[in-house]
C-alpha cells in the first residue's frame, strides 16, 4: 500500500504543471440492520464509515487518477480491512466513456439486486478491469468486466463481466441486463474444485412519469432469467426463469419501491439470496432527509416477503458526503 501511494504522488507532482490538477473526497456513512431468515440470508448489523480520496490530473478528455478507499466497520480494528487501491485511467466526452484500471463502483453500473447485491458497494467499492459506455440521443449501453482473483495454488480464478442499457421514446423505455461470473478451480486443483459458471439476463419494459409533475417514478416489467451450471456435476445447465417486476415512486422526500420476481428461483454468484425463493417480493418506504447539492442521506425500513410465508425487514441508513474538483 505505501509503495501505491508513491506511485499516486509521484504521478501527480508530474503531471500537475502541465494539465489541470483534480481531487475528490467522499465519506460514506453505512448502517444495515438486516432481521433476515438465515435459510435465505444471514441476519446481520453491519454498521461502518468508508472514507475515499482521489488526486488526479486531467488534460482535454483525458483523466489519471489515483488514491485509497478505506471501510471502517464499527467494533472492529482500524486495520481490520485492508484499504482498497484506485487507481485508474478515464477518457470522457458527451457521447462516451471509458475507463480502466481499479476504479469507483458507485454510479457506474446499476443492476438489480437479483444479479448484483448491495453489499458489494461496502465490501468490494471498486470495479477492478474496464469499463465502457456510449450514450445517444435515444438510449445508452454500456459493458464492464470485473477481474476478481488470478488462478494461483490457493485462489481460484475469478471474473464478471456484464452488459446494460435502455432506448427509451418519450416516456416509454426497455431496458435490458447480461451478466456472467466464471469461477473456475485453483492451479493444481487440490483439493478438487469443480468449474462454475452462472450467466443470466433481464428484459424489463415500462414507462415514467413526466418530469413536469410534482410526483416521479416508473413502473416496468418483464422477464428475469438466470442460467448455471457445476461442470462435472449438474446434468448441463439448470435455468430459471421468472416475472419480474418493479414500481417506484417519490413526492418530496419521501418514496417507495417495491420489486417482485414469481415463479422461479435464481442462483447468481453476487446476486441477494433471497432471489433464491421461487417467489419473492421486497417493498422500501424510503425517507430521503438530507438532499444537498452535495451530501445525500436516506434511510430504507424495507419488508422481504419469501414465498408468501416468511416475512423479513431490514432498516438501511445512508449518508455520502462528496466534494472536489
Amino acid at each position: 500500500m505505501k509503495k501505491g501511494l508513491i506511485i499516486i504522488f509521484l504521478l501527480t507532482g508530474l503531471f500537475t504543471s502541465a494539465q489541470d490538477f483534480e481531487y475528490q473526497v467522499l465519506f460514506e456513512g453505512i448502517g444495515d440492520n438486516r432481521e433476515f431468515t438465515r435459510e435465505y440470508s444471514m441476519p446481520q448489523t453491519i454498521l461502518g464509515t468508508r472514507g475515499a480520496f482521489e488526486l488526479g490530473v486531467a488534460i482535454d478528455n483525458h483523466r489519471l487518477r489515483g488514491g485509497l478507499s478505506h471501510l471502517f466497520e464499527f467494533g472492529s480494528d482500524v486495520d481490520a480491512r485492508k484499504p482498497n487501491l484506485t487507481l485508474y485511467y478515464q477518457y470522457l466526452d458527451e457521447e462516451k466513456e471509458f475507463l480502466f484500471g481499479a476504479f469507483p463502483r458507485r454510479d457506474k453500473i446499476d443492476f438489480p439486486l437479483a444479479m448484483l447485491t448491495d453489499t458489494l458497494l461496502y465490501y468490494r467499492p471498486n470495479i477492478e478491469g474496464l469499463y465502457g459506455k456510449i450514450n445517444w440521443d435515444w438510449g445508452h449501453q454500456l459493458g464492464f468486466v470485473d477481474w476478481v482473483g488470478r488462478q494461483t495454488e490457493v485462489q481460484r480464478e475469478q471474473f464478471m463481466a456484464g452488459f446494460s442499457g435502455e432506448i427509451f421514446h418519450k416516456n416509454l423505455f426497455l431496458q435490458n441486463y447480461l451478466l456472467m461470473f466464471h469461477n473456475a478451480h485453483t492451479l493444481y486443483n487440490d483439493p478438487p474444485l469443480h468449474i462454475e459458471d452462472y450467466m443470466g439476463f433481464a428484459i424489463q419494459g415500462g414507462f415514467r412519469i413526466p418530469e413536469n409533475l410534482a410526483v416521479q417514478g416508473e413502473l416496468k416489467m418483464g422477464v428475469l432469467t438466470s442460467i448455471y451450471r457445476e461442470r462435472s456435476v449438474t446434468d448441463g445447465y439448470l435455468t430459471s426463469s421468472s416475472f419480474f417486476a418493479e414500481a417506484a415512486m417519490r413526492y418530496k422526500n419521501l418514496g417507495i419501491k417495491s420489486v417482485m420476481s414469481l415463479g422461479g428461483g435464481h442462483k447468481f454468484m453476487m446476486g441477494d439470496p433471497y432471489y433464491r425463493a421461487k417467489n419473492y417480493s421486497r417493498t422500501d418506504l424510503i425517507w430521503y432527509f438530507i438532499n444537498h447539492e452535495k451530501v445525500k442521506g436516506k434511510f430504507n425500513l424495507s419488508m422481504h416477503i419469501v414465498d408468501w410465508e416468511t416475512i423479513d425487514q431490514q432498516q438501511q441508513l445512508s449518508i455520502i458526503y462528496v466534494f472536489g474538483k
